[in-house]
């Protein structure tokens, strides 16, 4: 005992704090039954993406639905990868999806809570604080093994096929003596503090992940890196410390760190601390073709955070999707809340999927659509403005040039029992609603597609002569009930249902004409109310555009 204390006094010879001290000053927190600690714990070696708005949710949700706390926590121990904005980046997304922290890094020189530091590497002193600790049991210990001869040991190990590793009577330094110790550091030798594992090949270790039930596999018989040679704890370990003294109680995280829970566990045993929770969420899929597969970054750009801001999709949609995947009763919740916040849903961490986790991105957009058709055209405006300024200046000046001609286009069909439903995210605007100025209406979309079931003469007759019959003054019962009037006068039934009894007599039906008209008013054939979109744009330039496409159609 007395030569692991000299080891560990060798290895650190700065670190003078006892975990005692540590435990005292991060104290278990007083909160009620049940409350739920939870975090968010992102690397800044990337970006935000829809995993991460997914696992932050759900962090977010169990901990203030129990009256817990959540906390941001930065784990930046591999700064080789670390992107600079990263910080700011997380905390600027959750802000965006109103994900809300009580306690974190909310940038790179600021925090906020009891707890902290609350990125790893402030926090150094404590993880030192435990590995001496362990050292000082006899169950950490210098490792000096280079990478050749890591990579020899490996392809021995290769050879006489057996597991690969540093385990067992494979790990060279496991019981290394302290003058070795002395002649290695003396001769400069770089290394590494390794836990020594009390696993066994032939024991299980079964716990119950929240999400999947209970689980058995193997103990973790590697003698793993606690202490990099660079004075920096790896994942695994800080992940333990962190976790007890920032008092967590459940941990949320993708299925893919599973396979790390052996680890964990064991750290969190021979460290003397009281296991924390594991709910371990599914996978994100995605149909492709008949079968499933797994989300890419490659593959799928909305797994990327970024996608859903530069489409323009509400992040409130965003939010209530992600809870639709959580727990399936959401939507059945939401069709009877309509007018709740989905804050009062209860998410149940038990009715989380254990398989994979299947999402549509045609459902978002069904979810999207329907906020947008609740909101007024002020809203829709304003919100649309917003995001506009950032990814389509031109849409933004057309706009806002005449901002009460802007909020009356999003107001067509929008003050009725069904309102329009065709917005499901702001790049949708420009895309539909064009043709309301003039300068799309000339360069976004050139050709006028008139069906091509339909005479050009016939098409021609229409434009020309409607022009002679339409009344500005007209109401909009009036204004249909004539425009039947002016499609019997050419020759086409004023019911649908007549043409179709008897074909041979008429050219088509009123509907055949309103769409000629659509198509010249918009060069498109799918758009809001056509009565309310003349009205809008005006007579003048309403006629001007059926001259226009009377004159496309040429000489017949």
């Amino acid at each position: 005992m007395d030569n692991y204390k000299l080891i560990a006094d060798l290895l650190l010879p700065d670190i003078k704090t006892t975990t005692e001290y540590y435990e005292k000053i991060y104290p278990e927190r007083q909160l009620k039954d049940g409350a739920m600690i939870t975090r968010f714990a992102p690397s800044p070696t990337g970006f935000l993406h829809l995993g991460s708005i997914f696992g932050s949710l759900i962090d977010e949700r169990l901990a203030h639905q129990t009256g817990g706390i959540f906390y941001l926590r930065i784990e930046d121990t591999d700064k080789k990868r670390e992107v600079k904005g990263s910080i700011e980046d997380v905390v600027k997304g959750l802000k965006t999806y109103n994900i809300f922290f009580d306690e974190g890094s909310i940038d790179e020189k600021n925090e906020k809570g009891a707890y902290g530091p609350y990125t790893q590497s402030d926090r150094i002193d404590i993880y030192k604080c435990y590995v001496k600790a362990l050292i000082e049991k006899g169950l950490a210990y210098p490792c000096f093994c280079s990478n050749e001869d890591l990579n020899n040991l490996r392809k021995f190990q290769e050879s006489i096929k057996v597991n690969t590793g540093y385990y067992g009577k494979f790990a060279k330094h496991r019981s290394i003596k302290l003058k070795e110790i002395e002649e290695n550091l003396a001769s400069g030798k770089e290394y590494v503090i390794r836990l020594k594992s009390q696993g066994t090949p032939d024991k299980r270790i079964t716990f119950r992940d929240r999400i999947k039930g209970e689980i058995s596999m193997p103990e973790n018989i590697q003698d793993i890196v606690i202490l990099k040679s660079d004075g920096l704890p790896t994942y695994h370990f800080a992940h333990a410390v962190d976790d007890h003294l920032m008092r967590t109680t459940l941990v949320v995280r993708g299925e893919e760190w599973l396979s790390s829970t052996p680890i964990h566990i064991q750290l969190f045993d021979m460290l003397g601390f009281k296991r924390v929770e594991y709910a371990h969420t599914s996978t994100l899929m995605k149909m492709d073709g008949t079968s499933k597969r797994k989300l890419s970054k490659r593959k799928d750009p909305e797994l990327s955070f970024n996608y859903y801001d530069e489409q323009g999709y509400l992040p409130k949609a965003v939010i209530e999707y992600l809870l639709h995947i959580a727990n399936s009763n959401f939507e059945d919740w939401r069709r009877e809340n309509k007018k709740k916040a989905y804050t009062e849903f209860f998410v149940d961490i038990e009715k989380m999927s254990a398989s994979g986790a299947l999402f549509d991105l045609n459902k978002l957009m069904d979810i999207s659509k329907e906020m947008v058709a609740d909101m007024t055209a002020v809203e829709v405006y304003n919100s649309y403005i917003k995001w506009a300024e950032v990814y389509d200046e031109e849409m933004a000046n057309l706009f806002k040039s005449d901002k009460d001609y802007g909020i009356k286009v999003f107001n067509i069909e929008r003050e009725s029992e069904k309102p329009r439903k065709d917005i499901s995210k702001w790049t949708d605007v420009k895309k539909d609603l064009y043709f309301f100025f003039d300068e799309l209406y000339d360069s976004y979309n050139k050709m006028f597609q008139f069906p091509e079931f339909m005479d050009k003469k016939a098409i021609k007759e229409i434009l020309t002569k409607y022009k002679e019959f339409y009344d500005d003054n007209d109401d909009q019962e009036k204004w249909f009930n004539n425009l039947k009037k002016f499609g019997e006068s050419l020759g086409y039934a004023s019911k649908v249902k007549d043409f179709k009894k008897n074909k041979d007599k008429y050219k088509g039906h009123v509907g055949d004409v309103a769409m000629v008209i659509r198509i010249a008013l918009t060069k498109s054939s799918i758009t809001p109310d056509l009565y309310e979109s003349i009205k809008l744009i005006g007579k003048s330039r309403f006629e001007k555009r059926l001259t226009e496409a009377a004159d496309f159609l040429g000489g017949i």
